[in-house]
């Protein structure tokens, strides 16, 4: 009894205690869990965590050695709307991973070893907000329609990959785009990558680092701040002919050249079938003057 008379609500304590029972009950082996959050880091996890509450919307798996991520399992987590993977060995394939939480809004791969990213990796994130995938030294292609459907993202991180190439039509298409990390990557500066470049200067996307966004290759425009080499590229690709372009050169002069040859071929075999009819037919017209005499 209190002192005012009433009976305690023991019945309302017991309900919750069994509920702060329950969610540690639930919660993930070596996790720590709070409302709505799962937080793993650091755990030296092999693989991904079970018994995670269907109803988190926050997951923290960084700092673990995890190789693998389960779609049916992540699937289960419909209401998920942040995922960090952060510092782990994801790499290779992540095709149809996220298909079943397509309320991410924050997604962090950055420090692993991704390959590639194709249309199929991310296709199903259509709330994506901020998508992070830098130091993957392995990551040396993304499929220029890999966020065709991502368009609610507003951060990309791409920085210290193994990308030398990004097509325009990847970024161009993204309205809502802010902030597009682009440093210490190994950029091909190319004639292909000329109008790239042209994009960065006349975006109103922010680029942090900027002067770390340089050129690799080739060995003229090594170092050279990427915008900076536009009119360089400008020159070189309207005024320079590369190898290939003597190669095709040099095959429509010998079609040209043997075209020709042969068009005086057939004129020359032409005139002398027309003067040899020619001559047969005055031939035999002299021949009847001469029987008529």
């Amino acid at each position: 009894m209190s002192p005012s008379g009433r009976p305690q609500p023991l019945s309302l304590m017991f309900l919750l205690g069994m509920g702060m029972a329950s969610e540690r009950i639930n919660c993930p082996s070596r996790c720590t869990c709070q409302y709505l959050e799962v937080n793993c880091t650091g755990q030296q996890l092999h693989e991904f965590p079970a018994a995670i509450p269907l109803d988190t919307r926050q997951l923290i798996l960084a700092v673990n050695n995890i190789s693998y991520l389960p779609a049916v399992e992540l699937s289960f987590l419909a209401d998920l709307v942040y995922l960090d993977c952060r510092k782990n060995l994801l790499g290779d394939d992540l095709d149809f991973t996220f298909v079943g939480v397509a309320k991410l809004v924050y997604l962090d791969l950055s420090f692993n070893n991704l390959t590639q990213v194709t249309f199929s990796t991310f296709s199903n994130l259509l709330s994506l907000v901020v998508l992070k995938i830098s130091d993957n030294p392995n990551l040396v292609a993304i499929e220029k329609d890999a966020f065709t459907n991502n368009t609610w993202l507003r951060h990309l991180d791409v920085r210290r990959t193994g990308l030398t190439f990004l097509d325009t039509s990847t970024v161009r298409g993204l309205p809502n785009l802010r902030f597009l990390g682009l440093s210490h990557n190994p950029w091909h500066c190319n004639c292909s990558f000329l109008d790239f470049i042209t994009w960065m200067t006349e975006s109103n996307v922010h680029f942090p680092d900027a002067d770390n966004i340089t050129c690799y290759t080739p060995e003229g425009l090594h170092a050279q701040k990427m915008p900076v080499v536009e009119t360089q590229l400008h020159f070189i690709c309207l005024t320079q002919l590369y190898k290939q372009d003597y190669i095709f050169l040099c095959l429509i002069g010998f079609c040209i050249f043997f075209a020709g040859t042969m068009a005086a071929w057939l004129a020359g075999i032409c005139v002398v079938i027309y003067e040899f009819h020619t001559s047969k037919g005055k031939r035999k017209r002299r021949r009847r003057k001469t029987q008529s005499l």
